[in-house]
C-alpha cells in the first residue's frame, strides 16, 4: 500500500518544510542500482500515475509553464512555475542544473529555444539531488541534448536506479533512471572556457545532495551565486531506522558548513524558497538588482536548522 502522507511529505517538503512525522514507516535496506534497475519507472517520459495525479491536484505549479528569463549575466531560469531548472550558457557548451519532472522536460527544451539557444548545445547536466521532482526529467533531457551527466557518488545509485534511497518500495516516488557519466565530489570544479562552477556537498536531504556555486558579472560587479540543494527533512526518517546510515550526522555537518554562507544571489530548486515570483516582478519593474539579497540564505538556513532539530527531537 502506498503511504500518501509519505508522498505528500516528499512532494511538498521543499514548499512548506514538512517534518519527519509525515514519513513512511518502512525499512527497506539500501540496494544497488543494478539490483533495482527493473523497478525503475517508465520510459523516461512520464511519472508514475499515482504521483502525477497527486501533483496535478496538490502542486499543479510543478507542471505549469513559466516564461524563461535571464536572472543575471549568463544565468537563466528555464524551469516550470514550481520546479526550477537553471541554464548557464557558455561558448564551449551550456550547462543545465536539475531536470524537473519527466513531464516538464519538453517545457525546459522549449524554454531554452525561446531564449535563443539550442538544446543541442547543452553539453552537461548537473543535479542538486536524486528525488523525482528534480531528477525525473534528466533521462529525457539527456536523450534530447546528448549531454553528459555529472552527479555525486552519494546519489548515483538512486539516479541510476530511479528510486528514493531508503524508500525503494514506494512506487510513486520512482522516476526514469539515468546513467551518470562521471562522479563529482566536494570541491569539484566544473570548467568550461571562462565559466566556473563548484560542487559543494551538503548531504542530508539526500545522501549526495549537492549545492552549486558560481560567480556572475553584473556590469562592473562580480556576484556570488548559490544554487542550494535543500536541507529539509520532508519524508526522511531520522531514526527507527534512519533513511540511510549517517543521515543525522550529514544534516549536522551540512548546517555547520553553510552557517557562514552569504551569497549575493540565493537560488534553489523550488522557486518559493527564494521568493522568485516577487523578485521576478521587481526585475520586470526595472530593478536590475532584484535577485541580489545577501540576507535571504542566512535566514533560510537558520530556519531549516531549527526545524531539523525539532524533527530530530520528535523522532527520538
Amino acid at each position: 500500500m502506498i503511504d500518501w502522507w509519505a508522498i505528500k511529505a516528499v512532494m511538498l517538503g521543499a514548499s512548506v518544510l514538512l517534518l519527519a512525522g509525515c514519513a513512511p514507516d518502512v525499512s527497506a535496506p539500501e540496494s544497488t542500482h543494478t539490483e533495482l534497475a527493473d523497478m525503475a519507472w517508465g520510459d523516461g517520459t512520464s511519472s508514475p500515475p499515482e504521483a502525477l495525479a497527486f501533483i496535478r491536484e496538490d502542486v499543479p505549479a510543478w507542471l505549469e509553464p513559466q516564461a524563461p528569463f535571464q536572472i543575471v549575466d549568463n544565468l537563466y531560469y528555464v524551469g516550470s512555475k514550481g520546479l526550477a531548472v537553471y541554464l548557464i550558457t557558455g561558448e564551449y557548451g551550456h550547462i543545465l542544473i536539475d531536470g524537473g519532472l519527466p513531464e516538464t522536460a519538453p517545457m525546459v527544451l522549449g524554454n531554452i529555444t525561446a531564449l535563443g539557444f539550442q538544446p543541442s548545445d547543452v553539453s552537461l547536466l548537473l543535479n542538486t539531488h536524486a528525488h523525482a521532482d528534480h531528477a525525473g526529467g534528466l533521462a529525457a533531457l539527456k536523450a534530447a541534448t546528448g549531454a553528459m551527466l555529472y552527479a555525486s557518488g552519494g546519489d548515483r545509485s538512486a539516479l541510476e536506479g530511479g528510486f528514493y534511497l531508503g524508500s525503494e518500495d514506494q512506487t510513486a516516488l520512482r522516476f526514469p533512471p539515468v546513467k551518470v557519466d562521471e562522479e563529482i565530489y566536494d570541491g569539484t570544479l566544473i570548467h568550461r572556457g571562462d565559466m566556473f562552477l563548484v560542487a559543494n556537498m551538503t548531504p542530508g536531504h539526500s545522501r549526495g545532495c549537492t549545492s552549486w556555486t558560481l560567480n556572475v558579472s553584473d556590469g562592473d560587479k562580480e556576484l556570488d551565486v548559490l544554487i542550494f540543494c535543500s536541507a529539509t527533512v520532508a519524508a526522511n526518517r531520522l531514526s527507527g531506522p534512519p533513511q540511510y546510515e549517517g543521515i543525522v550526522e550529514d544534516y549536522r555537518a551540512t548546517f555547520a558548513k553553510i552557517t557562514q554562507w552569504r551569497p549575493d544571489i540565493f537560488l534553489a530548486n523550488h522557486p518559493e524558497f527564494f521568493g522568485m515570483a516577487q523578485k521576478r516582478a521587481a526585475q520586470l519593474a526595472g530593478d536590475r538588482a532584484a535577485f541580489v539579497d545577501v540576507e535571504a540564505f542566512p535566514s533560510l538556513s537558520a530556519r531549516l536548522q531549527s526545524e531539523f532539530e525539532a524533527a530530530l527531537e520528535e523522532s527520538e
